[in-house]
This record gives C-alpha cells, structure tokens and sequence, in this order.
C-alpha cells in the first residue's frame, strides 16, 4: 500500500467510518440509495438503507399503504454486504480487489420499511470466499421481519 493510502486509512476512528467514506467515495449508487454502516466486527457487518419511494416498484396504493421496495435494493445490500463482509477477515482490508463470481437471493415476503442487512463470512479462503447475508425490512406498524435471504461467492484478489 502506498503511505498516502495508509495515512487515510489511519486518519479514522473505526473501521464503520473507513466503509463509509470508502462507500460514499467509490460507490455513487450505494450513496444515492442511502446505504449506511451501521456494524463491523471481523468476519460480519450490517448495512442498512432506509425506505424511499425512489426504491419501490409502484406508488403507493388508494388506501395510502406504502408501496414494496424493489427486489433489486435487498440483492444489491446482500452483494455488497458479503463482499465487505471478506475485507474485515483480511489482514489488509483495502490491499485486496474483491469480485462476486456467485450471488443467490431468496426472496422471503415485500420489503415495505427500511432494510438492514446483516453478512457473516462463511469462509475467507486464499482465494475465493463465501458470506451468507440477511435483508430484514420493518413494517408499517414497526415489526422487524425477513425478506430476504442470501449467499455470495467472492474472488479474493489479493496485493503481492
């Protein structure tokens, strides 16, 4: 790494901080969509983006019941969850290029609320790793339920 890069780096309090600015920085989508680091710990991490109708697939319905967020919103936070996810078992969690060679998402029920994603690493080979990912979304009247679940194989590309 170079000392500008290990300067930033260190320029941080906690890594939750340093996968923000690196999301804010790098992942214009993420940013648009409200992504936030809400939890890392080695090998797990949550990321949540709160409900915004720019994210649902209609508008609100006649009854003014909130419209289902997309599908694509909870395969996105369990991509991008498993794959930051890796970074935290590496020894240098920004000295590696990670790229997703598998994702698989089980759509449990509509996400009508905000989604918080939660990753644990499966496993963080030499080479290749696996995180399995859980997207829960909050309901009108408060109750936290699952609405997606999922699994993420990743090419660690690692610095020589």
């Amino acid at each position: 790494m170079t000392d500008d890069f290990e300067s930033m780096i260190a320029s941080f309090d906690d890594i939750e901080s340093m996968l923000q600015y690196f999301i804010e920085e790098n992942h214009e989508f993420l940013s648009w969509i409200g992504t936030t680091v809400e939890n890392v710990d080695e090998g797990t991490m949550t990321l949540d983006v709160p409900y915004d109708e720019k994210l649902t697939n209609t508008r609100p319905n006649a009854n003014g019941e909130r419209a289902d967020i997309h599908g694509g919103i909870a395969a996105t936070l369990i991509d991008t969850a498993g794959g930051l996810s890796l970074r935290t078992t590496l020894e240098e969690p920004f000295g590696a290029r990670i790229a997703t060679i598998n994702l698989n998402v089980n759509y449990l029920r509509p996400a009508t609320g905000d989604l918080s994603a939660t990753s644990n690493v499966i496993r963080a080979g030499g080479s290749v790793g696996v995180s399995e990912v859980t997207v829960e979304s909050t309901t009108p009247d408060g109750e936290t339920k699952e609405v997606a679940t999922g699994q993420g194989a990743y090419r660690i590309f690692r610095s020589p």
